[in-house]
């Protein structure tokens, strides 16, 4: 019964709560995600509530944007996997590759809703994502370093999606600042952070201060802050590897100036680390929640999305 309860409370939470960003930067408080995670530490407990199955072909899930209580999850379809250059092509390390960009809509059951194609040519490989109260930011890439991409924005009512821009270089995920409009990005394994006015034109490219995670999806998370998740592989003795994976809160109006970072030691029964891909969180009451879908899917069905919390105290 227990288990039961829990898991409703989860597929309400963001009708609760969500992301109150707008009224955390109006008041000029941080908006409780941004609050709660703060107060982590890496010796934080963090509990598994729920392994809700994906009810259709995931492929690879890049990026998660909570929309009420609906969940955009970008991903890429890759039909013809890029290809190593004995030597540069072009500028180009490998091939481009074939494939379709996806950004699906499901509900909190795992139920799909609708498949929104994005993308062009070449360039459809979607990165990490960001809801902004109006409209969902979604960037498609080649599918290699130093390439070119399109960021796009969908509106989460009518599904309609309109190009906003084009960035010569790989974008793996896009964030909105909801106080300045201005839109945020990171490169191929986010070494580069890109920052652009809602109409493209950039204002600057700084190096990642951070030499722990390559960010894979951020969010906003009120007061010109972003919570990001990650990983970075990592050679073992036996010479395997091992994946860690790991949260940061940044400071968008200060140089994305990493304000607090935690590891996340959680696996998928794949072996990824749960923040490898997609990951958003929200407050619900006195817990901290988080969402990721750190495995690849396939089949008829897909990942499984992974929820974890922690209390507030």
């Amino acid at each position: 019964m227990r288990s039961k309860t829990l898991l409703a409370t989860v597929m309400a939470g963001a009708l609760l709560t969500g992301l109150t960003v707008a009224g955390a930067d109006a008041t000029g408080r941080d908006d409780r995600v941004a609050q709660a995670f703060g107060a982590t530490t890496r010796s934080t407990a963090w509990s598994q509530v729920a392994r809700i199955p994906l009810r259709f072909p995931t492929y690879h899930p890049q990026g998660f944007a909570l929309v009420g209580d609906l969940i955009f999850l970008s991903s890429v379809e890759v039909l013809e996997a890029p290809v190593p250059y004995p030597k540069p092509v072009d500028g180009y390390d490998r091939s481009p590759g074939r494939g379709i960009g996806h950004l699906f809509v499901m509900d909190r059951q795992g139920n799909l809703k609708k498949d929104i194609l994005v993308g062009e040519g070449t360039a459809y490989h979607p990165g990490g994502i960001d809801y902004d109260g109006e409209n969902v930011w979604v960037p498609a890439a080649e599918y290699r370093p130093n390439s070119r991409a399109i960021v796009y924005k969908v509106n989460p009512k009518t599904y309609q999606v309109t190009e906003q821009f084009r960035v010569n270089d790989h974008v793996g995920g896009v964030v909105r600042d909801r106080r300045t409009g201005l839109v945020h990005g990171v490169s191929w394994g986010s070494r580069t952070l890109f920052e652009w006015t809602a109409s493209g034109k950039q204002l600057a490219a700084e190096a990642n201060q951070s030499h722990l995670l390559d960010y894979q999806d951020c969010d906003y998370v009120s007061r010109s802050k972003q919570l990001c998740g990650g990983v970075t592989g990592l050679p073992t003795a036996t010479g395997g590897s091992y994946e860690l994976g790991g949260l940061a809160l940044l400071d968008l109006k200060d140089h994305n100036r990493i304000l607090h970072e935690i590891p996340f030691p959680a696996f998928s029964t794949a072996g990824h680390s749960v923040t490898r891909n997609p990951v958003a969180m929200e407050v619900d009451g006195k817990k901290l929640r988080l969402f990721t879908a750190p495995d690849d899917g396939e089949g008829a069905t897909g990942t499984e999305l992974l929820i974890y919390e922690s209390p507030i105290s």
